[in-house]
């Protein structure tokens, strides 16, 4: 029997060459799936990248697919092509107002050079841990500048892109980019500093309460005088023009005070007894021409 004709009556030859085949194959070929970057290291140093980060680039164009590389001398790294994010540790800042804050924040960023990536941090988690602490040293600096009013107006964005455009000229040495800051929150501080700070405002809103009150009574006792002064101005007209009209008008205003039903009083709650010639009820008798 001759070699071949063992190797064909022989189950487990053929079994070992498979797996002898499955290796070989599965260490020249490899699927490089879109959401990753392929770095090829040939004996520790990086060579070229597959599917590397392109801006504005389309979808099935990227590079992803099968490649091959030189067996058991290139090794590949895998390298997310999404967009990471790092939490940074809780920061006391104290602001210009001497406000001391505590600020939770995060930052968003992409691998973009893989090759200085892998050189000057060697992994996606450590270009994370290398940043966090300058994200925290950015923050400081930045919000140190300005008072704690400021995180609650629009200024607070050019805070953020001012941040983010510092941190990201660190970043670029890690091969990265960053892609957003943004502030979780900010609060005071619990205890004495929180409690200080609501009694300074709640001050601040009482005095402005009371300046809006007193230009309010100012305001009214203006329009009041105005038109007590309308009043007499158009009394006086009248006057000139019929005297008797003028009297017979202040006597009409007279009885509805003294017999109507306007004031809080309920009808027929006073009495009042007057001579039929008393002087107070003449326009009730009419004009004797």
């Amino acid at each position: 029997m001759t070699v071949v004709d063992r190797w064909r009556s022989n189950p487990i030859a053929w079994a070992i060459l498979a797996i002898a085949a499955i290796i070989l194959f599965s260490s020249i070929f490899a699927v490089v799936p879109e959401t990753k970057q392929a770095l090829i290291v040939r004996v520790g140093q990086p060579v070229r990248v597959y599917n590397a980060y392109r801006p504005n680039e389309d979808f099935g164009r990227t590079g992803a697919g099968l490649i091959a590389r030189i067996p058991f001398i290139e090794n590949i790294v895998w390298i997310d092509k999404r967009v990471l994010d790092f939490d940074m540790q809780r920061q006391s800042v104290l602001s210009t107002d001497q406000l001391r804050l505590e600020v939770d924040a995060y930052a968003r960023y992409r691998i973009v050079n893989p090759l200085r990536m892998y050189i000057s941090a060697g992994s996606e988690r450590r270009v994370g841990e290398a940043l966090r602490p300058i994200l925290g040293s950015a923050l400081r600096n930045e919000l140190g500048k300005r008072r704690f009013a400021a995180l609650l107006s629009p200024e607070r964005g050019q805070m953020m892109d001012n941040i983010q455009a510092g941190l990201n000229r660190v970043a670029r040495q890690y091969g990265a980019e960053i892609v957003d800051v943004r502030i979780k929150r900010a609060d005071l501080p619990s205890g004495t500093p929180l409690e200080s700070a609501f009694q300074r405002m709640r001050t601040a809103r009482q005095q402005e309460a009371l300046t809006i009150r007193a230009q309010g009574a100012k305001q009214a006792q203006i329009i009041r005088a105005e038109a007590d002064a309308q009043a007499s101005r158009v009394y006086a007209e009248s006057f000139n023009k019929d005297p008797n009209f003028y009297s017979f008008y202040r006597a009409m205003q007279s009885y509805r005070v003294t017999f109507g039903t306007d004031g809080n009083e309920a009808p027929g709650s006073s009495s009042v007894i007057l001579s039929p010639d008393n002087e107070y009820l003449k326009e009730f008798r009419g004009r004797r021409d």
